[in-house]
C-alpha cells in the first residue's frame, strides 16, 4: 500500500459543499483520497515509516487541472502571425506530417512534462502516433485521454482505422490511467460519410470522441455552403454528440447548435487563448452555461497558446468574458476553477476534480510563498479561501506548483518531474524540431 499524507496545509477542496480547511490534512492510500480534515494527523500517523509525509506549511492543496483540449506540440513560436486556416496549412499540418514514432514520443514527453510542471494532471490529447503518446504518458505519469487526428485520406493525417488500432493497443493502459478515444480533425478535412463512420465506430467501441467544432467563421461558412448544415448539426445527425463527446472551441454557434449540445449532454472545451491568438473570436460561454452545457477549459496546442499554463488561461478566460460583456460579475474565480478541474473530469469520465474521500488522488500542491504571488493572505479561513480563489485565477502562474500527485503517485516533487531528465528532454526537443522544420518545407499541402 502506498500512503501519502499532506498536513498543515490550506485545502481548497472544490467539493459540492465548497469545503475549505486551514490548516488541514489530506490522506491518500494507493490511488484514492481517504481522508480530508481540519488540523494535523495524530502522532501514530506522523510516525508511520511507510507513509510519505509532505509538510503543507505555507502550501495550498487543490485538485489538479484538466486540459480538456490539448495537442502534443512541436512548433511553439513558429508562424505566430497566421490566422487559423493559413496556420494549419503552413505550420500545423506540415509539422505533424513530418512526425514519426520517435519524434512523436519526444514531443509528447516534452509537452506532458511542461504541462505537469504548471499544474495539469490530465490531458485530452488529439495528435498522431498514439502508441508513442501512451508511452510518454506512461513514463511521466500523467493521466491522458488520447486520440488520433482522423481525416479523409487525401489530407495525409490519420484514418479512422488508425484510431481503432490505437484503441485496441493502448486503451486502459496503466490501470486505466491512459484511455483512447476517437478523434475527428474537423469538417474541412472530412465529409458526411466519414462523420457517420466515426459515429458508428464510437458506438461500436464504446469509447468517447474528441472533435473540433465551429472554431472559425470561415469554417462554419464553408461547411454550411458544402453540406447545408452547421458543423454541430452534422455531428448530431452522425451520432457523434453525447455525454462521451468533447467538442473543442464551439466559438461560432447558432442558438439551435447550443440546444443540440445541451440536449445530448455534450461537453465543450472553452479555449479562449487559442481562439483569441488565431483571431477566431470569443465563445458564447454565458449562453452555453445558461443552457446547461458542461464547459471545461483547454490550452489547445502550445503553438496556439504559446504556454501550457492553465492558471494563465483561467485569468484570460475570465477577463475576456468580462470585457466582452462589460460585466465585472462574470467569470467568478470559483466558477472558473471548477471549469478547469471538475468540469474537465466530468467530460472525460474521470472520478476526480475534488479533494474528498473516495475520489481519485489527482491533486497539486502550490507554494504560497513563490514570488509573493499569493501575498497578502488573511488567516481567517473564510476570507483566506476567497483570497486564494482570487489569487489562483488572477494573480499566479503555474510556476507556483511544487508537487503533483496523479493517481496517487507523486509525479512531481519540489518542482521537478521525477521520472525524467528534464534538461535532456529540452535538448532533445530542440534537436527534433530542427529536423521537423527542415522536413516541413516539402510537406505543405493546401487544405
Amino acid at each position: 500500500m502506498v500512503r501519502t499524507i499532506i498536513y498543515n496545509a490550506s485545502i481548497l477542496t472544490l467539493d459540492v459543499a465548497d469545503s475549505f480547511y486551514y490548516p488541514g490534512t489530506v490522506e491518500i492510500e494507493n490511488d484514492r483520497i481517504i481522508k480530508v480534515y481540519s488540523g494535523k494527523p495524530g502522532d501514530e500517523t506522523l510516525n508511520d515509516p511507510s507513509a510519505v509525509l509532505l509538510d503543507g506549511t505555507d502550501k495550498l492543496v487543490m485538485p489538479g487541472l484538466v486540459d480538456l483540449h490539448f495537442h502534443t506540440s512541436v512548433a511553439k513560436g513558429f508562424g505566430d502571425e497566421l490566422p487559423l486556416k493559413e496556420y494549419l496549412e503552413e505550420v500545423w499540418y506540415p509539422a505533424i506530417r513530418a512526425l514519426d514514432k520517435e519524434r512523436a514520443f519526444t514531443a509528447a514527453m516534452h509537452s506532458y512534462c511542461t504541462a505537469v510542471k504548471s499544474g495539469t494532471t490530465t490531458v485530452n490529447d488529439m495528435y498522431r502516433f498514439v502508441g508513442s503518446l501512451a508511452d510518454a504518458a506512461s513514463k511521466i505519469g500523467i493521466r491522458a485521454v488520447l486520440s488520433n487526428e482522423v481525416a479523409l485520406p487525401e489530407y495525409k493525417l490519420d484514418l479512422l482505422e488508425d484510431n481503432e488500432v490505437s484503441f485496441r493497443e493502448n486503451n486502459g493502459r496503466d490501470l486505466d490511467r491512459i484511455r483512447v478515444w476517437l478523434g475527428h480533425e474537423w469538417m474541412c478535412t472530412s465529409d458526411l460519410e466519414l462523420m457517420a463512420q466515426v459515429g458508428q465506430a464510437k458506438k461500436r467501441l464504446g469509447t468517447g470522441l474528441h472533435i473540433h467544432l465551429s472554431e472559425s467563421e470561415q469554417e462554419v461558412q464553408e461547411v454550411q455552403a458544402k453540406f447545408g448544415m452547421t458543423p454541430v448539426e452534422i455531428a448530431y445527425e452522425s451520432g457523434c454528440l453525447g455525454p462521451d463527446t468533447v467538442a473543442a472551441h464551439c466559438v461560432h454557434l447558432t442558438d439551435d447548435d447550443i440546444q443540440l449540445l445541451a440536449k445530448t449532454g455534450t461537453s465543450v472545451s472553452y479555449n479562449p487563448g487559442s481562439n483569441a491568438k488565431l483571431g477566431n473570436g470569443i465563445a458564447r460561454l454565458q449562453d452555453l452555461q445558461a443552457a446547461g452545457v458542461n464547459v471545461g477549459m483547454g490550452i489547445d496546442a502550445f503553438e496556439c497558446e504559446n504556454s501550457p499554463d492553465m492558471f494563465e488561461l483561467m485569468k484570460f478566460g475570465s477577463l475576456i468574458q468580462r470585457g466582452l460583456h462589460k460585466d465585472a460579475s462574470l467569470g467568478k474565480p470559483p466558477q472558473i476553477l471548477r471549469m478547469a478541474t471538475q468540469n474537465g473530469c466530468k467530460a472525460l469520465g474521470i472520478d476526480a476534480g475534488a479533494i474528498e474521500p473516495g475520489k481519485k488522488a489527482d491533486l497539486i500542491v502550490l507554494d504560497l510563498t513563490k514570488n509573493h504571488m499569493f501575498t497578502p493572505l488573511l488567516k481567517d479561513p473564510a476570507r483566506r479561501k476567497t483570497m486564494l480563489e482570487s489569487h489562483l485565477v488572477y494573480g499566479c502562474n503555474g510556476s507556483a506548483v511544487q508537487h503533483s500527485i496523479i493517481d496517487g503517485n507523486i509525479v512531481m516533487k519540489d518542482f521537478k518531474v521525477l521520472a525524467i531528465d528534464e534538461e535532456a528532454i529540452r535538448k532533445e526537443m530542440d534537436t527534433v524540431f530542427e529536423g521537423i522544420a527542415e522536413d516541413m518545407k516539402s510537406l505543405i499541402t493546401r487544405v
